[in-house]
């Protein structure tokens, strides 16, 4: 399956926040929109993408009053892309081996979406499931 399959399932919304913003705005966007991620968008391009995981750390590191710091000061600078013709497969790898957990995908340098962990577990236990019920058909048919 392709990632292009996943975004025309889920669709192509991405919840962004500029590198500006403090980190307590980003984790009241992450809690309402209840994702695990946004993408930081400067200028309509990704310079980086704020987790869970980093305002967790930031909290550990500083205490409260890093919420009050901005986003640029914590988010992840050096982004992993997906394209939108990348196979379930090679991400599943690739997020693995970087221990991440969201890809932004962009097509020409533009953001076309965004895939989870989730997202990519999901279509392969589909995939899985489906190919499963070709072979029960098939023995059922024999």
């Amino acid at each position: 399956m392709l990632v292009s399959q996943i975004l025309k399932s889920k669709g192509d919304l991405v919840f962004t926040v500029a590198p500006s913003e403090t980190l307590a705005s980003a984790a009241a966007l992450l809690h309402s929109r209840r994702v695990g991620a946004l993408v930081v968008l400067e200028a309509e391009q990704v310079v980086g993408i704020i987790s869970e995981r980093d305002l967790v750390r930031a909290v550990a590191q500083t205490g409260a009053a890093a919420l009050e710091t901005q986003v640029s000061r914590h988010m992840t600078k050096n982004v992993l892309f997906a394209e939108p013709g990348e196979t379930v497969d090679s991400l599943m790898g690739r997020m693995t081996d970087r221990r991440i957990r969201h890809l932004p995908v962009c097509k020409a340098e533009r953001l076309v979406g965004l895939v989870s962990i989730g997202d990519l577990v999901k279509a392969k236990i589909s995939e899985v499931e489906a190919e499963a019920d070709g072979l029960k058909a098939y023995i059922a048919a024999s």
